[in-house]
């Protein structure tokens, strides 16, 4: 997998390949989300709130300096098993704001900002700017986004790939490990291409998809991807329509008006968090199955479902698998005419 590769190629650059990277001049300003960050130095500490900043600095061979993760939705990729495990994790999902200074991190990397923001279930930044414990939001999460619309947030524009990379670039400066953070740019713009490629001569005109993430109860209307949100770019750079309209990141929508629309295929999250019963793809699945609406639908009937992890539905290194598998299990359908 892509990840495996990254892990390998963080080893092999080794410190003599790294020598020839133009090192960070500290102090560094970063402009984030709003937010003026300086640091004196690389930091040495650092937490994670959200599972894609977790997997990010991994991948960029940072991990000997986190102190404590946070928001799981997905156990960790076996390639940094080993590693995460000898890290402290403070919550599965939202840790306190006395867990996370506890740690005395010099960094706090932030994935949503409904866990660290105006309204942060954790704190706002400014809390944490206080103590001089800089906080850095993840540009997905906050450019052309109001997080205080909707109750994951809304689009005012559609996801851009963009901010993944740019994040990846920001820490790499941060951290002073640019060399590894444009070589993992470079890798996961080449697994886009390849998904792309994958289906390019698939006729998908006429196709569409529904991304179903959870449900906080199996009988009442699902958590579904929005017009503008990650999965919907993922659906888009592969030709394919999501049947859903509304801007905000994960609207509920109703079973019958998805029935309706008919999507091509299904797109269900497996998470090995347990908040609501329907993050158990084989409980979505039994429900599809099962439910008088849902198991007419064409997807159901003829088995187009996709089971992607949760982390590949969300502005991460994992995306790009994501979108990988995707791309060869819709390659792989054959499609009405």
């Amino acid at each position: 997998m892509l990840l495996s590769r990254l892990a390998a190629l963080v080893t092999a650059l080794g410190l003599s390949t790294l020598a020839h990277a133009v090192p960070t001049h500290y102090p560094l300003t970063v402009e984030n989300c709003g937010s003026t960050l300086t640091f004196e130095q690389a930091p040495s500490r650092a937490v994670t709130i959200g599972q894609a900043g977790t997997e990010m600095l991994y991948a960029m061979g940072l991990g000997h300096t986190l102190v404590g993760t946070s928001l799981w939705f997905n156990d960790v990729l076996a390639t940094y098993k080993a590693e995460n495990d000898q890290i402290q994790r403070l919550a599965d999902n939202e840790p306190s704001f006395e867990a996370v200074i506890g740690k005395r991190p010099q960094l706090v990397a932030v994935e949503l900002e409904w866990m660290v923001g105006p309204q942060g279930v954790v704190g706002t930044r400014e809390q944490f700017h206080e103590l001089k414990i800089p906080t850095y939001l993840m540009p997905s999460d906050c450019e052309a986004k109001d997080n205080l619309v909707g109750a994951d947030g809304t689009r005012l524009e559609a996801f851009r790939i963009d901010s993944i990379y740019k994040s990846i670039s920001q820490l790499a400066e941060i951290f002073d490990v640019q060399e590894r953070g444009q070589q993992l740019n470079d890798e996961l713009k080449a697994s886009l291409a390849k998904s792309v490629a994958t289906v390019q001569n698939k006729d998908l005109k006429h196709s569409s998809a529904l991304f179903w993430f959870s449900s906080a109860s199996l009988d009442i209307d699902p958590y579904v991807a929005g017009h503008k949100g990650i999965p919907d770019f993922m659906l888009n750079t592969l030709g394919v329509r999501n049947v859903v309209q509304s801007n905000e990141e994960w609207p509920t929508v109703g079973w019958e008006t998805i029935a309706k629309a008919n999507p091509t295929f299904l797109v269900i999250a497996r998470m090995d968090r347990r908040r609501f019963p329907a993050d158990d793809h084989l409980k979505k699945l039994q429900f599809l199955r099962s439910d008088p609406v849902t198991r007419n639908m064409d997807a159901v009937k003829n088995n187009r479902i996709i089971i992607l992890d949760a982390m590949a539905m969300q502005a991460s290194v994992r995306m790009f698998d994501g979108l990988e598998t995707l791309a060869t299990a819709i390659n792989g359908y054959d499609l009405p005419k």
